[in-house]
């Protein structure tokens, strides 16, 4: 639990911030539109939408956060639960190695590389962890937050469908816009507040806990925006926007009039000129809707070169030097959107090169933690305090910009000390939470697995298309090696801090698998008759494009699979009654075992109905079929976005050249613990019971999920 200083601390800062609210209240003024999308890997499918409409939830969160000392006072003299059963475990850290494969972990602990994973393997427990259909990151760690499966949590992708309009939306969060407004000169002022919404249901497991009175420190769980009460601090992960609104759009800044006009996909390019030794542009932020005419919030950005490897930068009022190859620290951005509201946040820069052409890099701007324009944390000074004991540190969340190394904006190198960068802070406000947490829960995920495995599995994959690009194979053949060491000792720090009272889980969402071939099913779909586009073309764009909806019985979007175009469903759609079953086991009959003809391997390895998996509330809101690509095989760039592209299998030449959007049972996870389990088979559904179990808290009978640690689960087995 915090100590008194730090809760002195948060009281201190929560009366600071108070008057401080009520202003912005006050001059806070808004609109909203509907988001449109781009598809960025990095950032799962980024939206790009205006930040403002977050911003009217920051008087509220701050007058909760006022009283936040006298909640907690109120809530540790509670009336407590009693425990279910008698335990002797005073804390559990689960650690979350974001895609950590049991196949590489195996081989490297055979090699004697992993020291400390392999000393748990031993003395404890190591398993293949099941993953969920499918085999997504916010879909997995949905199900390890909730203890239940995609149709009772209601995420299926990164994104969903509007069903009106057939256009994606982020899956994990729903803007709401006030439906009244009135205008005042060039200003239009929103008679009601809008709302940030989470879309994933269910409860989390650490909301269980504190019914028993049990604190919980959770630290960048994915599918953790916005933040929920607590008892206990939480800092959101994945799907915390960056302050334009989207998943993660970087910038970058070129004097190169060649690759001027280049669309820099998960990017803004803006082209420069050198004048004198000077260059003067700007910064591109979010978009400020509280005007009847939107327009961008821009700040001038001043660059004068000094030689060829190094720059002064201007940025409003402040000036840093900047040798080319190397990062920044973090800058502090402040846009203003009107009278007295001031939007801040923070990024870094590089420059690439100054001669001959000038190219410069900025990362994609993060929320501010010191000073957050809207909820990042519960309490909400929880991230204000993190940024006061260490800097301000990465809040995006997919910071990685694993597109801009797709783009080849930035190279292998300066990806990777990104990464780390991102890692050691995050290890920073982890290992300071497990020495505040005495007892209780202490959870934090770690992405750079995941990142970095995306990124190099060419390296260590043999004839991988991606191998084209030209890099050097045997610098990073290693890469996936060290960082799978890195990994390991940081677990070995963690086990120096637990006792015989402790019980550590080291777990992973899902494995990995090389992703060289992409399947375009949009394209398989309009060739077999059961997609049709306009004006008898023969490749249809983005979003859809050129389809003919009412000639069109089936389609694919996003990475899990096939949808229906079901009447009274879909606003178009044509497929009615029984014939929707048989258009299913018809589709899953001829793509179970889809071969790719030109390499002679079975590209789809099991296809799934969903009607057979799913028997929750939500099960209507995900795909029909599920697609269990074979090794290598995934849905294609093109098919991600509702593109209809000539060929159905392509090569994928990006750098993104590992994944694990595959048949579930390619890619399970890892499950290491301190502690030996009762079960074979372990699932990560099977987390959170598992927990509420290993405290003495009852298990809801709602959650699929069953206890790894319960003795009667082995005789039941037996």
């Amino acid at each position: 639990m915090l100590s008194t200083e730090q809760v002195e601390m948060i009281t201190k800062i929560s009366k600071k911030f108070f008057l401080f609210s009520i202003f912005i209240a006050l001059v806070l003024i808004n609109n909203t539109e509907s988001a449109y999308a781009y598809i960025g890997p990095g950032a799962g499918f980024a939206f790009v939408s205006s930040f403002f409409i977050l911003l009217v939830t920051f008087f509220l969160a701050l007058l909760t956060f006022l009283f936040w000392p006298i909640r907690f006072l109120v809530k540790t003299f509670r009336r407590k639960r009693p425990l279910h059963t008698k335990h002797d475990v005073k804390r559990v850290v689960i650690v979350g190695l974001d895609g950590m494969d049991p196949d590489l972990a195996s081989q490297y602990m055979k090699e004697g590389k992993l020291p400390n994973l392999s000393k748990l393997s031993k003395s404890g427990t190591f398993q293949k962890l099941q993953t969920t259909l499918p085999a997504m990151s916010p879909v997995a760690w949905s199900t390890f937050i909730t203890g239940v499966d995609p149709s009772r949590h209601n995420i299926f992708d990164f994104l969903n469908r509007d069903l009106r309009t057939y256009l994606p939306e982020l899956s994990s969060t729903k803007i709401e816009k006030s439906s009244r407004s009135f205008s005042i000169g060039r200003f239009s002022i929103p008679l009601g507040k809008p709302r940030v919404k989470l879309l994933r249901k269910g409860r989390p497991f650490w909301n269980i806990l504190d019914e028993y009175g049990i604190f919980s420190s959770v630290i960048r769980v994915p599918m953790t925006f916005p933040p929920e009460k607590l008892n206990g601090v939480l800092l959101s992960g994945m799907c915390v926007p960056d302050l334009r609104g989207t998943q993660g759009t970087f910038t970058y800044y070129t004097s190169n009039n060649s690759s001027s006009n280049e669309k820099k996909t998960g990017g803004v390019h803006i082209p420069v000129n050198i004048e004198g030794r000077k260059i003067k542009t700007y910064i591109p932020g979010p978009e400020n809707k509280s005007l009847k005419q939107v327009e961008e919030i821009r700040i001038p950005l001043e660059i004068t070169l000094n030689g060829n490897t190094e720059a002064e930068v201007k940025v409003s009022k402040e000036k840093f030097r900047l040798k080319t190859g190397l990062y920044s620290q973090w800058i502090k951005l402040t846009f203003k959107a009107g009278p007295g509201v001031k939007i801040r946040g923070i990024c870094l820069f590089l420059i690439k090169q100054i001669h001959p052409h000038f190219e410069m890099y900025m990362s994609p701007i993060n929320i501010d933690p010191e000073k957050p324009s809207l909820p990042i944390s519960y309490p909400f000074s929880y991230s204000i305090y993190l940024s006061k004991l260490m800097g301000s540190y990465a809040t995006l969340g997919l910071a990685e910009d694993t597109w801009a190394l797709n783009e080849r904006v930035i190279n292998e190198d300066v990806f990777l000390r990104q990464v780390y960068k991102y890692h050691h802070e995050r290890e920073e406000m982890f290992f300071n939470a497990l020495d505040k947490t005495r007892r209780g829960l202490c959870t934090c995920v770690f992405d750079t697995t995941d990142r970095v495995q995306h990124m190099f599995m060419r390296f260590i994959t043999k004839d991988h298309p991606a191998h084209a690009i030209g890099t050097d194979q045997e610098k990073y053949r290693g890469t996936i090696e060290d960082l799978y060491k890195k990994m390991d000792h940081m677990i070995g720090k963690v086990m120096e801090r637990i006792d015989k009272n402790d019980v550590l889980i080291v777990m992973s969402d899902h494995g990995f698998k090389p992703f060289k071939r992409g399947i375009n099913l949009n394209t398989w779909l309009y060739k077999n008759g059961y997609l049709t586009l306009k004006d008898q073309k023969k490749t249809g764009n983005e979003w859809f494009q050129g389809i003919e909806w009412e000639k069109t019985r089936a389609y694919t979007f996003g990475m899990s699979g096939i949808y229906i175009n079901e009447k009274g469903r879909e606003s178009k759609g044509i497929v009615a009654g029984e014939e929707k079953e048989e258009l299913k086991r018809e589709l899953i009959n001829k793509l179970n075992g889809l071969m790719d003809d030109e390499k002679g391997v079975v590209a789809i390895k099991e296809c799934f109905n969903t009607t057979d998996y799913y028997n929750g509330p939500y099960k209507d809101n995900g795909p029909d079929i599920i697609i269990g690509c074979n090794e290598g095989y995934r849905a294609s760039w093109g098919a991600a976005v509702g593109r209809v592209d000539e060929k159905i299998f392509e090569d994928n030449k990006k750098s993104w050249s590992g994944d694990h959007c595959m048949d579930p049972q390619l890619v399970p996870g890892v499950l290491f613990c301190n502690k030996k389990i009762s079960r074979d088979n372990p699932h990560i559904v099977d987390i959170g019971p598992s927990v509420l179990e290993l405290f003495g808290a009852e298990v809801p009978s709602y959650m699929t999920g069953k206890s790894l640690f319960n003795a009667k689960n082995k005789e039941e087995e037996n």
